[in-house]
């Protein structure tokens, strides 16, 4: 068998980005058929701007999908807005913006064409799963009052990761915080998702768990109406937040989850309080504590003021007698209100300080666990910001060393 390279042509001047982006514009808005064209299509996502409207449609099947723009001049010519979900068949021309180096349909006219596909398989999806009661009420399940650990489910390089952690970090320090790293977008995201729910679930060790995205267009969060991910929510173990991170869509993972926030960052309030409001609350009940002690002394001591006017009335040996019994159940019953309140105030201070120690750090290193930093003070997360050869400062429970790396065991 015989091989033919392809035969190579060189221009003699080579285009600039300008003159091949004028070249397609000429192309394309000169053909007769793109110049005024019918297309079918679902709207996927629609905005409104101060210039006209602007959304997608999309062929759901051949996962095509095409950007459209309404001018304002043309919307009140229209027989029918197009609306996110529905099927229109939409009449315009193909303009190509140079500066993007993209095209677009300019639409002159929208027509009705039925329910979209995507708009139907979600209702029908909805119908189903709300008949078998996963959107239910009584199926929600409450958020621990003080988790000691949250399981976080989102991609690593979304901005939701960051504004997740820098939440929990200044709302509740010493949490201990579990990624589950997943896909958040595109075909592969569902499996990718229900995968990092059972990893957080085999590890055992989180008390909420948080499903996040940064938020996106109707077709990025398709991954978030999937079935397999509806399920994989309502049967975790653990209560559910879902900080999906948009506002105008309700998806189906909205629905199942136990609690839904509009943003990654609500989601980390609402899984935490904090620590500052923990401590104040402290500080009030040990007010209360005291004020109610001096209450019941006045009291008491306002009794025993009239006790002893009303023994000046009786006889010695009589008023004696009486008011040393009386005197000694109240000496009784004021020892056994205070013994009581004060047993409970050390239990509450007990608790307390319990709560405190779990997030002192320096608790953590006398666990057996220890700092590692570079020489610049930074943390050592991962191995694959260092090197042989580099030294580093380790923190133990009592004192600190100086060592040098001599192996990457793993990466």
């Amino acid at each position: 068998m015989s091989s033919h390279l392809p035969t190579l042509i060189i221009p003699a001047v080579p285009l600039s980005v300008a003159g091949v982006t004028s070249y397609i514009q000429e192309l394309l808005e000169q053909d007769t058929i793109l110049g005024q064209v019918w297309v079918v299509g679902e709207v996927s996502s629609a905005s409104r701007y101060r210039s006209g409207l602007f959304f997608t449609l999309q062929d759901p099947d051949a996962k095509a999908a095409i950007s459209c723009v309404i001018w304002n001049n043309y919307l009140d010519r229209l027989v029918i807005l197009p609306t996110q979900g529905e099927q229109f068949v939409i009449l315009g021309r193909i303009h190509v913006h140079q500066q993007r180096g993209q095209y677009q349909l300019i639409v002159w006219q929208v027509l009705p064409a039925g329910e979209g596909l995507r708009a139907l398989r979600y209702r029908q999806l909805r119908e189903r799963l709300e008949a078998e009661g996963l959107f239910a009420p009584e199926r929600k399940r409450s958020l621990p009052l003080y988790p000691t650990s949250v399981g976080i489910v989102t991609s690593p390089q979304a901005a939701a990761w960051g504004d997740i952690q820098r939440t929990l970090r200044r709302r509740y320090p010493g949490l201990r915080v579990f990624l589950s790293p997943a896909l958040v977008q595109g075909e592969q995201a569902p499996s990718s998702i229900v995968r990092a729910i059972q990893r957080i679930e085999r590890d055992g060790r989180s008390n909420v768990l948080i499903l996040s995205r940064g938020g996106g267009a109707v077709e990025d969060l398709a991954c978030f109406n999937d079935e397999r991910v509806v399920r994989a929510i309502a049967n975790c173990s653990i209560p559910v937040i879902a900080g999906i991170g948009h506002q105008r869509d309700e998806t189906l993972a909205d629905l199942v989850a136990d609690v839904c926030a509009h943003t990654p960052t609500a989601a980390a309030e609402i899984a935490v309080p904090r620590l500052a409001d923990l401590v104040t609350t402290h500080q009030r009940r040990k007010q209360q504590l005291r004020h109610a002690l001096e209450a019941t002394l006045s009291v008491n001591w306002a009794r025993l003021r009239h006790l002893r006017q009303q023994l000046y009335r009786m006889r010695l040996e009589q008023r004696l007698h009486q008011e040393q019994q009386r005197l000694t159940w109240l000496k009784q019953r004021l020892q056994h209100s205070t013994d009581t309140q004060h047993q409970q105030a050390l239990q509450q201070c007990q608790w307390l300080r319990q709560k405190l120690n779990t997030l002192d750090p320096q608790a953590v290193l006398r666990r057996g666990y220890a700092l590692v930093q570079d020489q610049q003070g930074a943390i050592a997360r991962s191995v694959e910001t260092l090197q042989p050869g580099q030294s580093l400062k380790v923190s133990l429970g009592k004192g600190r060393l100086l060592a040098t790396i001599t192996e990457i065991l793993d990466t």
